[in-house]
């Protein structure tokens, strides 16, 4: 039974990161594109990479006042949970955080979120530490679902004329992520949570704002 077991755990871990993978119709224009690498690491067995698409639609004026207040919005694309993966059953995903550096060149006054959907009985949240916002997802989201977490909003003043505000997505490695979530698995007869950890490669400029 161990050696069944170990063989279908890296389709296990593939399934956790499929689980984030998977995002419903086609991405609009005013999207963005994401690609994320991903690393999947089960409690027993091989570690598991995949690169997976994703998209946020970033909104921002163009232009601002050295000094002026502005809006930055960043809402991810809705995205649907698989069922199974190659015969594993994907049973939830859940504690899910998503990670954006404080943008260069203005001043962060505050950070809220808004909307979101099918994102299960707990609360988000959203922080700020380190010169990182985080947004946060407890869940757990079921399989099958299909969710959209919250638009991030972000209230600035701009800084310097001559300068630009941008915003990305965190995350430069695996040990560095700018997305983490926990996969609740069933491969063979039991339960796995495994632990992902993506960062965006390459890393897009969501939003950009030159300020005047």
């Amino acid at each position: 039974m161990r050696s069944n077991l170990a063989r279908r755990l890296p389709m296990a871990a593939l399934g956790a990161v499929a689980a984030l993978g998977l995002a419903t119709g086609s991405a609009s224009a005013a999207d963005t594109p994401l690609s994320l690498a991903c690393q999947a690491t089960p409690p027993i067995g091989s570690v598991q990479t995949l690169t997976i698409d994703a998209g946020v639609n970033g909104t921002a004026p163009a232009t601002v006042a050295a000094g002026s207040a502005f809006t930055v919005t960043l809402a991810p694309d809705a995205i649907t949970v698989p069922t199974s993966v190659g015969g594993n059953t994907v049973n939830s995903i859940s504690a899910l955080k998503l990670t954006a550096p404080v943008p260069a060149n203005a001043t962060l006054n505050s950070q809220t979120l808004s909307g979101g959907s099918g994102l299960g009985s707990g609360t988000p949240t959203v922080s700020v530490s380190g010169g990182a916002i985080a947004l946060t997802v407890p869940g757990p989201i079921s399989g099958g679902s299909t969710f959209t977490l919250p638009t991030l909003n972000l209230n600035l003043t701009a800084g310097a004329a001559g300068s630009t505000v941008q915003t990305q997505i965190a995350g430069s490695s695996y040990a560095s992520p700018g997305l983490t979530f926990t996969a609740n698995v069933t491969a063979v007869i039991i339960n796995l949570d495994v632990p992902t950890a993506c960062y965006p490669s390459p890393n897009p400029v969501l939003t950009s704002t030159t300020v005047s």
